[in-house]
């Protein structure tokens, strides 16, 4: 099975920029999308193939998430089952017979973490709900996790330290959720690469520079890691400011 996901930062203007060329290209047969900024209705796409399920945030141009599937799932869910963190659009969950598989677009802390609780509560909310889904069947789960976990998944670690995205809280509740049975792909086959990044400010050509942040990812249960051949940063495609990320495993 071959999984993508990618922060598309606008998918209106993604769409602009070659989305579709790249979807048909990539030929996954789960695609998943995190900051889509839409409104039901507002795109219309034409995927032929592909099951499409939306989790649009209430507040216009804002957040979102969407999956699309060439299998159709037993069930869909929207959110972490939190009321107060369930406004924004940010998770869904497909259920198939043998996996779970969930996309999620996690807050970001913002400048000054001053939105460090919210995250926090979320963390706490999302762990619980994996762990929950992990104890019926094994659980992929993908997006833009918004942290870079250790110093070699950003280009500049010390000036940012403390800062959003590479604060100790947010680090450390990254270990919490690989420590409950879950396990990061691309770091499970490529545990020393450096230079490796998903996020690239439009600021002070910083993608030019490769001075970048891997924040997105794709986890797995960890009894499934075994099963991994591929975890790849597609690097190389263009349209927003995260670039897409991939995993192919093994069928059982």
């Amino acid at each position: 099975m071959k999984l993508i996901s990618w922060n598309v930062n606008g998918l209106r203007a993604c769409l602009g920029k070659g989305f579709l060329d790249y979807f048909q290209r990539a030929d996954a047969d789960v695609f998943c999308l995190q900051e889509t900024k839409l409104q039901a209705g507002q795109v219309e796409l034409e995927l032929p193939g592909y099951h499409q399920y939306w989790n649009y945030a209430e507040k216009k141009g804002y957040s979102g998430t969407a999956i699309f599937s060439r299998r159709e799932p037993r069930s869909v869910r929207y959110g972490v089952g939190v009321e107060e963190l369930d406004h924004e659009g940010r998770l869904i969950t497909l259920e198939f017979d043998d996996c779970y598989v969930v996309t999620c677009y996690t807050p970001n802390a913002q400048e000054g973490l001053k939105r460090i609780d919210h995250r926090m509560a979320w963390e706490d909310a999302f762990r619980a709900y994996l762990k929950a889904l992990d104890r019926e069947k094994p659980v992929l789960v993908c997006g833009d996790l918004n942290v870079a976990h250790q110093e070699i998944d950003l280009k500049n670690p010390g000036p940012n330290r403390g800062n959003a995205g590479f604060s100790d809280q947010e680090r450390e509740k990254f270990t919490r959720l690989l420590e409950s049975g879950f396990t990061d792909s691309f770091r499970y086959l490529y545990p020393d690469a450096t230079g490796r990044y998903s996020w690239w400010s439009y600021r002070f050509n910083a993608r030019k520079n490769n001075a970048g942040w891997r924040i997105d990812y794709w986890l797995l249960s960890d009894r499934l890691r075994d099963r991994i051949l591929r975890a790849e940063i597609e690097s190389e495609v263009f349209g927003s400011d995260h670039c897409p990320v991939l995993l192919e495993i093994a069928d059982q």
